[in-house]
């Protein structure tokens, strides 16, 4: 029997500095120590920190979606 799902998403913003896509994994990371049923992200904004004409960090706001239990 197919089940349905009910989903609640929260937005937190991951840095990194490295790139954008590690910035994704850190927020994803710290996220899952505090919350269960990660089924999903989403990137909402991208930006970014120059320090002396370089980037120094990477920022990405993302939803996160997680399965709420029964």
């Amino acid at each position: 029997m197919a089940r349905n799902n009910t989903y609640k998403m929260v937005e937190i913003v991951g840095t990194s500095d490295n790139s954008f896509a590690k910035a994704v994994a850190s927020g994803v990371q710290r996220a899952s120590k505090s919350l269960r049923n990660l089924d999903w992200f989403e990137v909402i904004e991208m930006r970014g920190r120059i320090t002396n004409g370089k980037v120094s960090q990477y920022q990405v706001k993302i939803k996160i979606g997680f399965r709420l239990e029964d």
